[in-house]
């Protein structure tokens, strides 16, 4: 059984068997400009360095006080 990629050898000469190449293919919706700006910047301004986080202790009191009251409720309800 011939594969669905195999093209009939007869037919080599039929101009209807002419196909694009990838390049040719794709380059139909593609703009001129190919390169886009960056949306969202990644990282920091060059020569800016910092460790603080925003909000690091305020979920680390969070977190302490949740299991706390819960260490709490089994202990005066067990």
């Amino acid at each position: 059984m011939p594969r669905s990629d195999f093209i009939d050898p007869r037919s080599s000469d039929d101009p209807r068997n002419v196909y694009r190449t990838d390049e040719e293919f794709y380059a139909g919706d593609r703009p001129e400009q190919t390169d886009l700006p960056e949306d969202r910047p990644r990282g920091s301004e060059p020569g800016t360095f910092s460790l603080r986080h925003s909000g690091t202790w305020g979920t680390v009191a969070f977190v302490a006080c949740i299991v706390l009251l819960i260490i709490v409720g089994i202990a005066l309800f067990p």
